[in-house]
Order: C-alpha cells, then sequence, then structure tokens
C-alpha cells in the first residue's frame, strides 16, 4: 500500500515531545521528515533515561540534520530546506525562529504552498505567550490537575506528558487539513497549537457535565462524579479490574449476577445519585464475589453478562496482552546503536495495514552531508 503522506517532505525545529512526537505520526503515515537540530542536538538527548525515552519514542525513521542557527550560512541552509517542503513543525522558544528570518511569515514568502505549524505552551494572543510552557503548565493551568487525584487529597498530574501528547496529536490534524485545503486551493497556511488549549480540549465532556449538574468538576480519585458504579476499582484475588455498570440495565445485570437482587430496591442504590453518595457500601456490596476469583475469570464472567470491565494492567502486561498484540499496537523501533526495542505504533491501521517496523533513530547530523 502507498503510505498516505508519500512524498511530502515535513521540516521539524522541535526539542522534546510535542513537535517531535506530531511529526513522527506523520513519519508514520509516510512522510520525509528531516529533523533538524543544533549542534548539542534535541534537548531531550541530554537528560538521561527520561530524554532516551523521547528520542526513542518519537524519532524513529527520520533524518537528522544539525545546523548552528545562528550562523548565517547555517540559517541559508534552513531557508533551502524549507523551500523544498511542504511542511515545517516546530516548537522552539516563542519568537525565536521569527527572530533569525524563520518565522512563518519570511518562509512563506518564498514558498507561499508551505503548511507552517507552530506549538507553544501557551496561546500567541495571551499574556502568557512567552512563558516557558512545558506539560506540567498545560496539565495546572488547564484544569486538569484539579480534578486529578483523590477528594481529599493534592491535586495530581497524569502520570505522563498528557498535555504534549495531546499537542501532537492535534498539530498533526492542523496539518491534514491544512494539506487537504492546499489541495483544494493551493494555498498553504499558519497554525498555531498551545499545551493549554489541547489539555482544555482532551476535558471537553467535563465541561459539557459542568453545565449540565451546575457543578464545577472536582477530583474524586477513581470513579465518575456522577453516575456508579463508574470507573470504579474492585479488586480481584491476583490484581484488580475496573469496573462499569451505572445504566438501569446494567446495573440490574451486575446485581443478579453478584446475587444480590435486593440491591435494586435498597433507597441507597436505586438510581445514580443515591448510588454516587453511597459508593463506599455500593462496592462493599460488590467487591466480595470479585476478590476470590483471579481477574482472568473475572472479565469473562463479567463479559458473560454484557459489563464493562478491563483489567488494571502493569506495562509488561500490556506487552504481552493478546489483544495489544493482535491489533498491532506495539513496533519495533531501531535506536542509534542499532539496539532494537519496543514502542507503540499508529493507533490505527489503514487497509487493515499497520505502520512499517524496523525504524532507525538517527544520530544528531547523521544526514546533515546530504545539504552541502
Amino acid at each position: 500500500m502507498t503510505s498516505p503522506l508519500a512524498g511530502v517532505r515535513v521540516v521539524e525545529f522541535g526539542h522534546y515531545i510535542a513537535a517531535p512526537a506530531a511529526t513522527q505520526l506523520l513519519a508514520d503515515l509516510g512522510a520525509d521528515v528531516i529533523k533538524v537540530e543544533p549542534p548539542s542536538g534535541d534537548q531531550a538527548r541530554g537528560i538521561g533515561a527520561y530524554g532516551e525515552g523521547i528520542v526513542l519514542a518519537y524519532n524513529r525513521g527520520k533524518r537528522s540534520v544539525v545546523l548552528d542557527l545562528k550562523s548565517e550560512a547555517d540559517r541559508d541552509t534552513a531557508v533551502k530546506l524549507v523551500a523544498e517542503a511542504d511542511v515545517v513543525v516546530q516548537n522552539l522558544r516563542a519568537g525565536a525562529l521569527a527572530g533569525l528570518g524563520l518565522g512563518p511569515d519570511e518562509l512563506r514568502a518564498a514558498n507561499p504552498s508551505l503548511v507552517y505549524v507552530s506549538v507553544s505552551g501557551f496561546p500567541s494572543a495571551g499574556p502568557s505567550a512567552r512563558r516557558a510552557g512545558l506539560d506540567i503548565a498545560g496539565q495546572a493551568e488547564s484544569g486538569l490537575m484539579s480534578i486529578n487525584g483523590e477528594h481529599d487529597g493534592d491535586p495530581l498530574r497524569v502520570g505522563f506528558p498528557i498535555a504534549d501528547v495531546a499537542a501532537s496529536y492535534a498539530v498533526v490534524q492542523a496539518v491534514l487539513a491544512a494539506l487537504l485545503r492546499r489541495e483544494r486551493t493551493g494555498e498553504g497556511g499558519v497554525a498555531e497549537v498551545s499545551l493549554l488549549g489541547a489539555a482544555i480540549h482532551l476535558q471537553s465532556a467535563m465541561w459539557g457535565e459542568w453545565h449540565a449538574s451546575g457543578q464545577e468538576p472536582r477530583r474524586k480519585g477513581n470513579g465518575q462524579a456522577t453516575v456508579a458504579p463508574a470507573a470504579d476499582v474492585v479488586h480481584t484475588a491476583d490484581g484488580a479490574i475496573v469496573l462499569s455498570a451505572y445504566t438501569p440495565e446494567h446495573f440490574a445485570r451486575l446485581c443478579r449476577l453478584i446475587d444480590k437482587e435486593w440491591m435494586l430496591d435498597d433507597p441507597r442504590f436505586a438510581g445514580n445519585p443515591a448510588r454516587v453518595a453511597h459508593r463506599d457500601a455500593l462496592l462493599a456490596e460488590i467487591s466480595p464475589t470479585f476478590a476470590v476469583l483471579d481477574t482472568a475469570e473475572c472479565l469473562a464472567l463479567l463479559a458473560e453478562h454484557g459489563i464493562v470491565a478491563a483489567a488494571v494492567r502493569t506495562f509488561r502486561d500490556v506487552a504481552e496482552a493478546a489483544d495489544v498484540r493482535a491489533g498491532g499496537a506495539l513496533t519495533t523501533g531501531i535506536g542509534p546503536d542499532g539496539d532494537r526495542y519496543t514502542v507503540p505504533s499508529l493507533p490505527f491501521t489503514l487497509d487493515g495495514v499497520a505502520p512499517a517496523a524496523d525504524r532507525a533513530v538517527p544520530r544528531p547530523g547523521d544526514d546533515t552531508p546530504v545539504w552541502p
């Protein structure tokens, strides 16, 4: 199958996650991605194991060109690169590229069909435009941390850089939309994505719930705020599952399954508001049935009765799961030193085909000689 973005050239001026993760997705779709790095390399290359993980995850199959953009000769080379490109994606410090004459106005003047996408911590039109804005700032100021954690504990960050990753998906959407418009009109375009905006957008349902309930969302640990049982953790003999059965039909099925149909007539459990108010008592009635069964038995039993449930898995469990393997959710990368490792692939297939595996991460400057 011809890769969807075969023939599309992308130039990345990126560090860490948001821009490199976006261009990784574009590379997996077949784009030719040229990663422009400073002489010191992507900043992620120098921050230990976490940074190495970022490099391995988001730089497979790219070409690396080292340019010192403070040098006039190297800036000229960058302009030549972009002149032959379809897309630029950048997440350098706000205003940095524009200050070097590599902003969207200058580059699109030379290449009007260019799609230029900038990623920043905060919107460029706002008062925080030039503030440093890594993932944690997006999580904190989007409201995400305020709803994550136990109700009586501190706000918690999500356990991975979710604002960065959400921004990378938004960048890809913007690129694909702009390329489609260019096919129709011949015009390129300029797009901006902020970590703040991406993190807010992730919580759209919570904003709708705030409007519907009149209650501002607050953190409450596991379980959903207005329905129960919903996303509640139930311990098994060898681990834990999450369980949702909050519609009248599903709750009735659950009560019959655990042989406690009397719960349907108990005022503490008659309807979601009551079950939310008495969640601890609800889980105390549900849990004993599953505490004596292993996780696989629990899932089989609940699936047989059409009740939504899932195992709480570790990364090792995920890597070995049959559904993960069958769905092609993981692929193989090759590190700069030739070592092979497991990494997530695109979260979809196209015509049943998964993206190519065995794609190598370049060392800084591996492809610089290609561009005299």
